[in-house]
């Protein structure tokens, strides 16, 4: 039998006082749908689905690569929506510092899922930090205007595992691997 370890993702965690300072930004703005409770904010870099222990193992092997990049800065800095602003399902935050960092982390990422025998994933990856979702379509291009200046040095990447239950998805961390302090 076949040991599962069940739905995993690799993600940039947000510092607490970041999630603090976003969510205070936040408070005050009409953004649509069911928000992303701020304990679960995170960066995603590839997200696995659900695999077995050998897959993980592989995985975890390939990933430690992410230890050979640098620890970099990041900002967060406006909003968005995808599929786009005018019939938004997911209304996003994005960046205007780390894009570059991130996009080099994923790609060891999916490297890392693909040497574990996962499929490629099927669309570009896009570094954004996922506010909520919405449910019908709507507009967020009132969020246009509305700027972010949140900054925080990114010094890891943590392997979560997601839980899903009533209350929404709950991520445990299975493994750290610590960014070089170049």
């Amino acid at each position: 039998m076949v040991e599962t370890v069940g739905r995993v993702f690799a993600a940039v965690p947000l510092p607490s006082e970041i999630r603090l300072a976003l969510a205070d930004q936040i408070a005050s703005l009409n953004i649509p749908g069911k928000l992303v409770p701020a304990e679960s904010w995170h960066l995603t870099l590839r997200f696995l689905g659900s695999i077995d222990q050998v897959t993980y193992e592989r995985f975890l092997h390939a990933l430690s690569d992410v230890e050979d990049r640098g620890r970099f800065p990041m900002r967060l800095s406006g909003f968005g929506g995808f599929p786009n602003t005018n019939r938004a399902t997911v209304v996003w935050v994005g960046f205007s510092d780390g894009v570059e960092g991130l996009l080099g982390l994923n790609e060891i990422a999916e490297s890392a899922a693909q040497t574990a025998g996962l499929e490629p994933e099927d669309r570009p990856y896009q570094p954004h930090l996922t506010l909520s979702r919405v449910r019908p379509p709507t507009s967020v291009a009132d969020l246009l205007d509305t700027s972010l200046d949140l900054r925080w040095t990114a010094t890891e990447v943590v392997v979560f595992q997601s839980h899903l239950g009533r209350g929404g998805a709950r991520y445990e961390p299975l493994e750290r691997f610590a960014l070089a302090a170049i």
